[in-house]
């Protein structure tokens, strides 16, 4: 074989290798992109795994606290539909009273004064709402009876709207104004009062809160919990549109020993 014929065939092989180192290098590559790519994934993947049981612990924790709100509520449902019942006995009570004495002014009297005490120590004892007008409107009641201008036979009706009128406060929900107790000072606020177990206040300069029960006393503090803020403006949001019924997720302060 002559040189010239054996040159085009080495120059083939040598073309040939290139191709193949050529092909093994850019098979190298696709390989390192696809292996950078699945380590790419495989992190995606644990960290939305990551975020995923972290969502469920919130859930979980928001259960929690919705299910300590809802027995907190039926407690306190309980509470007053057995100091409702109570107040209805001792009116009923009262009333048997009356019918077993003479209709005699002289015997009703006592009696109407001794049912206007245990209504106003009720009113004492309950949700701060408007306490002070419901006492005083029992006052004039009172002095009337004492003074002589209602009778006492008139007066067991007077008695009765009474207690219907706090019957018909431990059923409603109601947007209104009182003047309030915030710490030191004494400021006109709107006040969301939710039957005769929750009372939510909010002042005209912003301060938001609730009233809590401690022992016998009753104080409205206020909060600085955004989620709590949020709620109990979306609570006063609804009222003021007169939206009285539906759901609402509300801060339940804790409460001291009755």
């Amino acid at each position: 074989m002559s040189p010239s014929s054996y040159l085009p065939k080495t120059a083939a092989r040598v073309l040939l290798l290139a191709g193949l180192a050529c092909a093994s290098a850019q098979a190298q590559t696709e390989a390192d992109t696809l292996a950078q790519g699945l380590i790419r994934l495989r992190g995606e993947v644990e960290q939305l795994n990551a975020e995923l049981n972290l969502l469920r612990e919130e859930q979980r924790t928001t259960l929690a606290g919705l299910n300590a709100q809802k027995a907190e509520l039926a407690n306190s449902a309980e509470r007053q539909s057995l100091s409702a019942r109570e107040a209805r006995e001792k009116l009923a009570a009262r009333e048997a009273e009356i019918a077993a004495t003479s209709v005699d002014g002289d015997s009703l009297k006592p009696l109407l004064l001794s049912a206007i005490d245990g209504l106003q120590a009720h009113i004492r004892g309950g949700l701060p709402f408007r306490v002070e007008e419901r006492l005083a409107e029992l006052d004039q009641f009172r002095t009337e009876l004492q003074n002589g201008s209602v009778p006492p036979q008139r007066g067991v009706n007077r008695l009765w709207a009474f207690y219907e009128d706090e019957f018909r406060l431990s059923r409603d929900n109601s947007l209104q104004s009182q003047t309030i107790a915030v710490g030191n000072e004494r400021v006109l606020a709107d006040v969301a009062k939710l039957g005769s177990m929750l009372l939510y206040f909010r002042t005209r300069d912003g301060r938001v809160g609730q009233a809590v029960r401690t022992g016998e006393q009753w104080t409205f503090a206020t909060t600085e919990n955004p989620a709590a803020l949020q709620q109990i403006n979306a609570l006063f949001d609804a009222l003021g549109k007169q939206i009285r019924q539906g759901w609402f997720e509300l801060p339940i302060a804790q409460t001291g020993a009755q």
